[in-house]
């Protein structure tokens, strides 16, 4: 996986930064990967266009086939990962990691934390991998009523 943003070989990954001109395509992502709740057109605006947020997408032929936002909260010393997520026929081939490793990279705070739905054993399993702990579970966080399990890692 290339991460920068200059074209790549065919079938090759590329991780580079996102912005207000991927609205649309991060749209359709959002509805592919979370149809339960993905987030109203204001909520990618903001994570399109707010200071310090790191947002980064992969793209494999043009197209953007998973993004990653991380809001970094300096006086906090901390970041969340706001949302990540990769398109279903994309997972597998560590899209995802790259993403969040990515992310991790530029944020330049000693913590990160993220939500992760208690169903999603597939996710939970890559943050286990990647070094986050589970340190809460936030009881009926979604809107459909599932809990989200809050999980952190030392940057």
């Amino acid at each position: 996986m290339v991460d920068k943003a200059e074209e790549a070989p065919a079938g090759q990954v590329v991780i580079g930064p996102a912005g207000w001109r991927d609205l649309n395509a991060l749209r359709v992502l959002e509805k592919v990967c979370f149809p339960k709740d993905a987030w109203p057109l204001l909520d990618l605006v903001g994570v399109l266009t707010l200071p310090n947020v790191v947002r980064l997408k992969a793209e494999a032929g043009g197209e953007m086939i998973g993004f990653v936002a991380g809001d970094v909260r300096q006086s906090a010393g901390l970041a969340w990962i706001a949302t990540i997520g990769v398109l279903p026929e994309h997972r597998r081939h560590g899209v995802g990691r790259a993403l969040l490793r990515a992310c991790e990279e530029r944020l330049e705070v000693p913590w990160v934390r993220l939500c992760v739905r208690a169903s999603n054993q597939e996710a939970i399993q890559l943050y286990l991998n990647e070094g986050y702990h589970k340190t809460e579970t936030w009881a009926r966080y979604y809107q459909d009523g599932e809990d989200a399990i809050v999980m952190e890692k030392a940057l």
